[in-house]
């Protein structure tokens, strides 16, 4: 059982985090910036999804180019 549960926490954490934890922070982040947004404040917040994942996904290639 132990193996199991151990096998199905590394699958998830690959499969979430996989190669660049600063992308999942990202995207934690700026979920619970718009669910604030949203819920406390009543601010429509699409919008900051889209523009998160765009700034996400640009300072992960700059990132990897510099390499």
């Amino acid at each position: 059982m132990r193996r199991f549960v151990v096998g199905f926490g590394r699958f998830w954490y690959d499969f979430v985090v996989g190669d660049d934890w600063t992308i999942a922070l990202g995207v934690v982040i700026a979920i619970a910036l718009t669910r604030v947004l949203v819920h406390h404040h009543h601010v429509n917040a699409w919008y900051l999804l889209p523009v998160a994942v765009g700034v996400g996904l640009s300072a992960s290639v700059l990132r990897a180019a510099r390499r």
